[in-house]
Formats: C-alpha cells, structure tokens, sequence
C-alpha cells in the first residue's frame, strides 16, 4: 500500500521540526513557522495535522485571534468530514470545539470579522440557526455600521425567508458603503433572484461604476444591454 502523500508530507515536517528543537536548544520553532507550517497544511486539507500546528503556535501566544479561528475553522471541516461518515457525535464534539476557539477569538477581538463568519456557521452546523441569526444582528448593531455586516445578516435572513428584512439590510449595505461594489453586486444578485431586475440592474451599473474589471458584472449587464458608458475619470483610474 502506498503512503498517503498528505500523511508522508506531514511526518516530514513533525521530524524537522523535533530536530530542530533538539539541535539547537532552545531554539525550537517560532510562532509564525508554526503558523505558515499550518496554513500550508490547510491550504492541502490536512485539517487534523494542520490543528497540531496550530494548537503549538497556540501555546507560544495563547491569546492571538487569527490562530484561535484557524483552530476553529480546522474542526468545523474536521467536524463535516465527521458528518460524511456519518459519525455524528464526533462531528458534534468538533463543532463545540470551534465555537470554544471561535468565542475566545471573538472575547480577544470582539470585531475579528473570520471568527464572527465561522461562528455562525458552525452554529447552522449544529443546528442552532436562531442564534446564527441572533449573531449576525449583535455583529451588524454592536460592531459599527458596515456592509459586510449587514450582507452577511441579509444573508441569514434571507436563508430564513425573511426578505423584506433581507431587503431592508442590503439597501443598508449599500448606503453605508456606496461606493463598496461588492454590496452593489451582491444587492443585485439579491433582487434578480426576486424578480426585481430593473433595480438589480441599477445595482450592477453601479457596481461597474465602482469597479469596471469586473468580468462577471461586465457579462451580465451585457446579457441585459444595459452596461454604461464609464466618466472620463473612471476611464483612466
């Protein structure tokens, strides 16, 4: 049988790692080594060998919120992994495992906007789809007016088929932050998907007007022979 290469990769660094430490005492590994040696390995779905990693880096700075929502996002896709097989009480044991990690990130950085996303997901994960919303609404009031926040709590009320409050926070969005293409867009897509092209149309063209590179905006306003001629100082931007 040959040797998950995931598996071989991961042993290789553990060994270096170890040597490292042993040939120069007290010199082990850093906190951002850690770090980067983690993220690589998320970025190849080794989640389990990445959480070890992580859970060392956690122990040189106990209280850094980008580390603890790596921690928590590692078990939330441990935890779906857990699902697949359906192996639902482990699946379960992760999940509170990242809302831990995602809380005290939260507590540290009560406005480390990853940790705010994860939290709610691993709160639909589990079921709790009331208090994923009852996050997004603290985020949106607490935090500051933003458009992320209030795409994201739009975002949860329209999965809830609320849309006239969906509606109501994304012509938020898009007034907080006019000038945020993003919101425009994600308005937009929004209002097609609820028969509303003529102001879905506004929105992309004001999105264009933001952001012109936009090739998926381009194409659609396009499709709809709408797409505007751009201002002498866009043009050159």
């Amino acid at each position: 049988m040959n040797p998950n290469p995931k598996t071989t990769r991961f042993v290789h660094r553990t060994i270096l790692v170890v040597l490292t430490a042993l040939l120069v005492p007290g010199c082990g590994p850093s906190y951002h080594q850690l770090r980067r040696e983690g993220q690589q390995l998320m970025v190849g779905e080794s989640y389990g060998p990445a959480r070890s990693y992580f859970l060392q880096a956690r122990s040189k700075r106990p209280r850094e919120a980008d580390n603890l929502h790596d921690l928590g996002a590692c078990s939330v896709m441990v935890a779906k992994d857990r699902f697949a097989r359906m192996n639902h009480a482990a699946a379960m044991r992760e999940l509170d495992a990242a809302l831990a990690y995602y809380t005290e990130a939260i507590d540290t950085c009560p406005a480390h906007q990853a940790s705010l996303e994860g939290q709610r997901v691993a709160l639909k994960l589990r079921g709790q789809f009331d208090e994923a919303l009852a996050r997004a609404e603290w985020a949106a009031e607490f935090l500051g007016p933003s458009a992320k926040q209030y795409m994201l709590l739009a975002a949860e009320l329209e999965e809830r088929g609320q849309l006239d409050n969906a509606l109501l926070r994304y012509r938020q969005a898009v007034a907080v932050e006019p000038r945020n293409a993003k919101a425009h867009r994600t308005f937009a897509v929004f209002l097609f998907s609820h028969e509303n092209d003529e102001a879905g149309v506004y929105h992309l063209q004001q999105a264009y007007q933001v952001d012109p590179t936009d090739t998926w905006v381009i194409d659609e306003l396009a499709k709809r022979r709408a797409l505007p001629a751009l201002t002498a100082q866009e043009e050159g931007s």
